[in-house]
């Protein structure tokens, strides 16, 4: 949870794109990232796959008019609609992109080559039939914010009270280098150009909740030392990895959804 995920840069720098906010040039350099190359394949009307300024295009001509983020996990089907052959591809993926406006998903597949530290990264993303319903268990930037809240509160009480709290020399130098990360970026820059501010405040809340996540795991057991304090701090920390993942794919969502209530749908 800690890196940004693939579908969270195309959906809010492609909806960016389609609103006229960004060129191409400028959006598919932000979905690249740190990758060599993305790519699209299954396009209709394209026998291979095409870069990612086609494939956007084909897109919009097609009808799409934005894009959404699914973050499936096993039971927990997180902003996807179907059909069942879609949504097992994006749980193998654990993220797809869901077009708006026209029925395709997207799904990223990762092909990864080089030795370490110099790993070069390609990534094609398939272009699948998706059922036009409402996504899963996706909720309000509003409710997301006051999970958050409330889920973070509940996991600190309980590791504290087990002694499982991500501390130590690690801990506390992956949290500067973060606090770092985030002082050198403007806080508009969590998200692409035109989401609401509130989108970008839940983003960032998730995003911190999920480094203490990742910290706490990484930390060990801690003080749970009995097999019972152990299952209650995988008990603690699971519903707020749920919340976090929740929160992200309200925020990366809210352009479509504030598409959707200019539109009175």
């Amino acid at each position: 949870m800690l890196s940004e995920p693939r579908s969270g840069r195309l959906a809010a720098w492609g909806n960016a794109l389609l609103a006229g906010l960004v060129s191409p040039d400028d959006a598919v350099t932000a979905i690249v990232g740190d990758d060599a190359v993305h790519r699209l394949e299954g396009l209709p009307g394209e026998n291979g796959p095409v870069g990612l300024t086609l494939g956007l295009g084909r897109l919009r001509t097609a009808g799409a008019r934005g894009f959404r983020v699914a973050l499936p996990a096993p039971g927990h089907p997180l902003g996807l609609s179907g059909p069942p052959e879609f949504n097992a591809r994006a749980l193998e993926a654990a993220e797809a992109v869901v077009c708006h406006g026209v029925a395709y998903g997207l799904v990223p597949e990762v092909h990864e080559a080089g030795p370490d530290g110099d790993v070069h990264v390609e990534v094609v993303w398939h272009c699948l039939p998706v059922r036009e319903a409402p996504p899963a268990d996706v909720p309000s930037l509003g409710e997301a914010e006051r999970e958050l809240a409330e889920g973070l509160r509940e996991a600190t009480e309980v590791l504290s009270r087990l002694d499982v709290a991500a501390s130590g020399p690690a801990a506390e130098a992956a949290l500067d280098a973060y606090r770092a990360r985030a002082e050198a970026k403007a806080a508009r820059e969590v998200l692409a150009p035109g989401y609401p501010a509130r989108a970008v405040r839940v983003l960032e809340l998730a995003r911190r909740i999920g480094l203490l996540l990742s910290l706490a795991y990484e930390n060990g057991h801690g003080g749970a030392m009995s097999a019972s304090e152990m299952a209650a701090r995988g008990a603690a920390l699971r519903p707020v990895e749920r919340v976090a993942r929740r929160a992200q794919v309200a925020a990366y969502n809210a352009y479509v959804e504030d598409q959707e209530r200019r539109a009175g749908l």
